[in-house]
């Protein structure tokens, strides 16, 4: 199944539109309403400001912050993505140590008992995983 449309009216610079759109009407109405602001304010700055150039100014402006906004999206998933990689790293980096610190562990066991019992086992080798 598609998503549900419905149809929204819009009042911007004093032209009515209607919008058929899956947003919720609130959420349309609060992009109109920030649009019919700036384009307005565009048009409040000069007299020589028309409707079309005040939408065409307006969507040049939105487009930027766009385009601004999708490269620090970008960058951060780069970042995140470097991030991620450091942190897997880390975490076999963490493992091998770990594992290295438990076979240490038992290296130090085992001479301790070698220590205290100096003659059960002199012929005794070490494990190669002990040296």
């Amino acid at each position: 199944m598609g998503m549900t449309t419905s149809k929204v009216r819009l009042e911007i610079c004093g032209s009515s539109y209607v919008v058929n759109t899956s947003e919720s009407a609130e959420y349309m109405q609060n992009l109109a309403d920030r649009l019919n602001l700036d384009m307005n304010e565009l048009m409040s700055s000069s007299k020589t400001v028309s409707i079309t150039t005040a939408a065409v100014m307006t969507a040049l402006s939105y487009r930027d912050e766009l385009e601004k906004a999708s490269g620090s999206a970008d960058n951060m998933r780069r970042q995140i993505k470097n991030y991620l990689e450091d942190a897997a790293t880390s975490k076999m980096a963490a493992e091998e140590l770990r594992r290295e610190n438990a076979s240490l562990q038992r290296r130090i066991d085992e001479l301790k008992r070698r220590m205290n019992y100096p003659n059960a086992e002199l012929d005794a080798k070490p494990e190669p995983d002990e040296l």
